[in-house]
């Protein structure tokens, strides 16, 4: 008789028969000749396992679930969220320059629509000629713009691993100045898909004003939408964002190439902002009133960092296409703001305080008129930009909360990858609480602005101070300059943040300025949890097993298949177990008495406890707090027999004692649980 051995997958080595871990099973088949039989033998985990390296590997097969409500659970997932990817596939998740732009830019790049504005909303206060003043400020702001740029282009080639500003703090100006960054950076992405996504409404309900009343329903399912998509994975988040983030630039462009061309060849038509939009009184025109103008277009700044957050999710190599990306955002941001600064100023338009309608469209509607489909085509890109700017905090906000969970400043489930390798739980948290703030502030731009940009500034200051420190230390080539331009940075951009601090905390900044160090103390917190318990875990030099004698303890209502198994297991656990029931009911009681006198087993002690007022789970409980009395040391383990039914309608057929026991034993200190379930077949 000939045998074949079953065939192994070329990336796995067959498997040792002496491996206790492996099973075989035999399929016989007959041969070509009358006396041939062919024995086919396979192990049992071809389809659940391979092998790689001698350990077994998981196949997506072993995470298919076994019941109707997790299939389905699985089907709805791979409809919303994709099918799950490998860690081994994450290279294939990485993002090309052009798509990167997309995914850390569309934040910074969606600004432009609405920085402008916010700078002639503080100008038109003391009145229609201060507005002449925007593009100095726009101008003074770029400057700024490009300082950070060149900066954080350092900042990327010194940590091409990433050089966020926790990182670059952390490493360079000690723990406390690391978190005062990520607590600032973490406000600030909040605040961004707030205000991104309020924006982005905005500019919908400038084209459709019928949507003026519905705008935070609008807006919580846009950060909804957004949230699904980064919960695909970060390759398809950027298939999904690239292509509204290059129309809304193209199109942005082409208004002000139109603008640009019709004041060239003097065919710049006339146009008069409605008189409502001044203000009823004005104020003075004073240096206090220009920084708040500049700290309110300080908001284009916002999303600059992201890039050098996500140098890992570059496409080898990553540091070099980081800073390529980086340098071709900062021109493209640039043009985009001071052009529309410039066109605004020279046609005469006056920004809408009742936010019916935004400077963007003002301008779009005369230059190419209110129903063109060039407007319309503007407006729906120019909105869905600002929404998917939220999408640069998406990105960032989970992996910077992926490292403060590294470091045992956040919770750990923070650092873990859900099935598309995205950072689920950071994900979601951040859209929960963008959306509460959006519904808080009812979607209002105007009310949200004055919260901006404090966070993201200061972060831009330690990063800066950090660098300095960097390169003070290491001076390696070119030190000197590269310390100076940082240098540069920490200055200009902590004159900012002071500014932004001093003008914007009377109008409701302060709660941003006292968020953070709420923040910094609760991730101190967080990291003073982590510590005592790795203390009270650490198990010293010794390699000594100690031998823990429990008490062992089997609740039982009755004597059955059921309870015997919990018994025999007990059993084995320890030579003396307590059968301990509590009785309600004498006649119960008596009969269970005669079961134990069948049973015979001098290692089970049987006893009973009365329950008059006919309470369970409260009585055995008693029980346990004086047994951990008589002997504090000694630890208590109970068996629970739980019966687990066929179906989930059965549940509510049996009292499942033992599931609430076992939640209630759960948090009981010196308790260890162990569950014996049975299942009955019907056949």
């Amino acid at each position: 008789m000939r045998s074949l051995i079953g065939a192994v997958p070329s990336a796995v080595s067959e498997p040792d028969p002496s491996d206790p871990s492996v099973a075989y099973e035999k399929t016989y088949r007959q041969g070509s000749r009358p006396g041939d039989r062919i024995v086919r033998v396979v192990p049992t985990y071809k389809g659940k396992f391979t092998r790689r390296g001698g350990h077994l590997v998981a196949t997506a097969e072993t995470s298919r679930s076994a019941t109707t409500l997790g299939r389905a659970s699985a089907r709805v997932r791979r409809v919303f969220i994709g099918r799950p990817i490998a860690t081994d596939q994450e290279g294939q998740e990485r993002l090309t320059k052009v798509k990167a732009l997309a995914v850390f830019s569309s934040d910074a790049l969606s600004s432009s629509a609405y920085a402008t504005e916010e700078i002639m909303r503080v100008l038109v206060l003391a009145g229609a000629g201060a507005i002449s003043l925007t593009m100095p400020v726009s101008i003074a702001i770029a400057v700024v713009l490009a300082i950070v740029v060149v900066s954080y282009r350092q900042t990327i080639a010194a940590y091409p691993n990433g050089g966020g500003s926790y990182i670059v703090a952390s490493d360079n100006l000690g723990v406390l100045p690391g978190l005062v960054a990520a607590a600032a950076l973490l406000t600030d992405y909040v605040l961004t898909v707030a205000v991104s996504v309020a924006a982005g409404v905005l500019a919908l309900v400038s084209a459709f004003p019928g949507l003026s009343d519905h705008r935070v329903v609008v807006g919580l399912a846009l950060i909804a939408l957004i949230a699904l998509g980064n919960l695909r994975g970060i390759r398809e988040s950027g298939n999904i964002f690239a292509l509204p983030t290059y129309v809304f630039v193209i199109t942005l462009f082409g208004l002000i190439a139109i603008g640009v061309y019709r004041q060239v060849t003097g065919t710049f038509p006339p146009y008069a902002a409605p008189a409502e939009f001044l203000p009823a009184a004005a104020e003075p025109l004073g240096l206090l009133l220009i920084l708040r103008a500049f700290s309110s277009g300080a908001v284009a700044l916002t999303g600059v960092e992201a890039i050098s957050n996500g140098v890992p999710a570059f496409t080898p190599p990553e540091a070099s296409n980081a800073r390529k990306t980086m340098g071709a955002m900062g021109l493209l941001l640039g043009a985009l703001f001071l052009g529309v600064s410039y066109l605004v100023h020279q046609v005469g338009i006056l920004p809408d305080l009742s936010e019916q309608e935004s400077v963007i469209s003002q301008l779009a509607r005369v230059l190419v008129g209110g129903g063109s489909a060039y407007y319309f085509i503007l407006q729906i890109a120019t909105a869905l930009i600002l929404v998917l700017a939220a999408n640069t905090s998406f990105a960032d906000f989970p992996r910077l909360a992926s490292l403060l969970a590294r470091d045992q400043f956040m919770p750990h489930h923070f650092k873990a990858r859900g099935e598309r390798l995205a950072f689920s739980s950071g994900i979601i948290v951040l859209a929960v609480l963008a959306a509460v703030l959006l519904a808080h502030f009812a979607g209002s731009v105007a009310a949200l602005i004055p919260l901006y940009a404090i966070g993201v500034f200061t972060a831009f200051t330690l990063s800066e101070a950090g660098m300095v420190v960097h390169w003070w230390r290491r001076r390696g080539a070119h030190w000197r300059r590269s310390l100076l331009v940082n240098a540069v940075g920490a200055i200009v951009t902590g004159v900012t943040t002071a500014v932004i601090a001093v003008t914007k905390a009377p109008s409701g900044a302060w709660v941003v300025l006292v968020l953070i160090p709420a923040i910094v103390l609760l991730l101190y917190a967080i990291n003073r949890h982590y510590r005592l318990v790795e203390d009270a875990l650490y198990l010293g030099p010794t390699t000594h097993l100690t031998t823990l004698v429990p008490v062992v303890i089997v609740p039982i209502g009755r004597v059955d298949r059921a309870t015997f198994r919990a018994l025999s297991l007990a059993r084995a656990l320890s030579s003396s177990v307590i059968a301990l029931h509590v009785s309600s009911d004498p006649d119960e009681t008596r009969k269970l008495e005669q079961q134990f006198q069948d049973l015979d087993d001098p290692g089970i002690h049987p006893v009973i406890v009365e329950s008059p007022f006919r309470a369970f789970g409260a009585p055995l409980l008693a029980y346990l707090d004086t047994l951990d009395r008589e002997d504090p040391d000694r630890p208590i383990t109970v068996v629970l027999s739980e019966y687990v039914p066929n179906h989930w309608w059965e549940y509510i057929l049996h009292n499942q004692h033992a599931l609430r026991l076992k939640v209630t034993l759960f948090f009981r200190p010196n308790t260890t649980v162990i569950d014996v379930p049975f299942r009955f077949d019907r056949d």
